[in-house]
């Protein structure tokens, strides 16, 4: 999903494991996003950094639009994305968010979900979403509240730098603060800008099902791998004592967006011209 140079510690190249680690919170968040933005059918849509297509296969299903096309710079998430049965109509394309391949007014919505503190140049890549995007369109993202503490895996990250881990972060974490999201869209010559914060929580089956997941995380997975089994074991101790499990040991974690959108303006259009 990141576009991203090579090296980067967020790269995701497998399509399942993203599937687990992150594409499920994905879709939970992209619900309540969707529902928000109440775009109707019929409509040209763009998703920017679309990975394994699970928000991209949601938007089809829920929003009936016309055509999709969905970039990213992972040739192995758009593999996986290109296997989904919903999407074999939609066109997918490896591309650079900060470089969009398409020509000015030719979709009617652009949206970003989960990408943006991933972009080098946010307000480059907003502004390709405003350029491709029709008068009276619609950009929108949605990001997690890094600095708020909203990213569904900040209690791991926490307690690995307790531990003296480097946790890695993406390229432009501040482009998921809300002010920060808000100056890139009224930059962008964006009107009509809305936002909102989006809360979901999701259910892992025990520990052991938390645990496997986070292994899948590009950007501590390879930190956890080269931990000492002594550290290994008190980092799981104090996981296990921070996150409150049911009486079947189910444990339920929580994870919060900010979410943002705005119209083309037919007179930031003109400008251009």
């Amino acid at each position: 999903m990141p576009s991203s140079t090579q090296g980067n510690p967020f790269r995701f190249n497998d399509g399942a494991t993203y599937e687990r680690y992150m594409g499920q919170w994905s879709r939970l968040v992209g619900e309540a996003f969707l529902d928000w933005l109440a775009i109707g059918p019929q409509k040209r849509w763009l998703d920017v950094g679309c990975g394994n297509g699970a928000f991209t296969e949601m938007l089809i299903e829920r929003c009936r639009p016309a055509l999709v096309h969905g970039i990213d710079p992972s040739e192995g998430q758009l593999a996986y994305a290109r296997a989904r049965e919903a999407l074999q109509t939609a066109g997918l394309s490896r591309a650079d968010a900060m470089a969009l391949p398409f020509p000015a007014d030719g979709f009617d919505v652009a949206v970003m979900p989960l990408v943006i503190f991933f972009v080098p140049n946010p307000a480059q890549g907003v502004a390709e979403m405003a350029r491709v995007v029709s008068p009276g369109g619609t950009v929108a993202a949605y990001a997690w509240d890094m600095a708020g503490g909203g990213f569904p895996y900040h209690a791991l990250h926490t307690q690995m730098r307790a531990l003296g881990v480097d946790v890695p972060v993406p390229t432009s974490t501040e482009a998921s603060n809300m002010d920060v999201m808000r100056s890139l869209w009224a930059q962008a010559g964006l009107a009509a800008v809305e936002e909102r914060s989006i809360t979901v929580r999701r259910t892992f089956v025990d520990f052991d099902d938390y645990w496997a997941t986070v292994l899948g995380a590009p950007s501590v997975g390879a930190k956890l791998a080269v931990m000492s089994p002594g550290e290994i074991d008190r980092l799981k101790a104090q996981m296990q004592a921070g996150l409150s499990a049911d009486s079947t040991g189910r444990i339920t974690c929580s994870a919060r967006a900010n979410a943002i959108k705005g119209q083309v303006a037919a007179s930031q259009r003109a400008r251009q011209g």
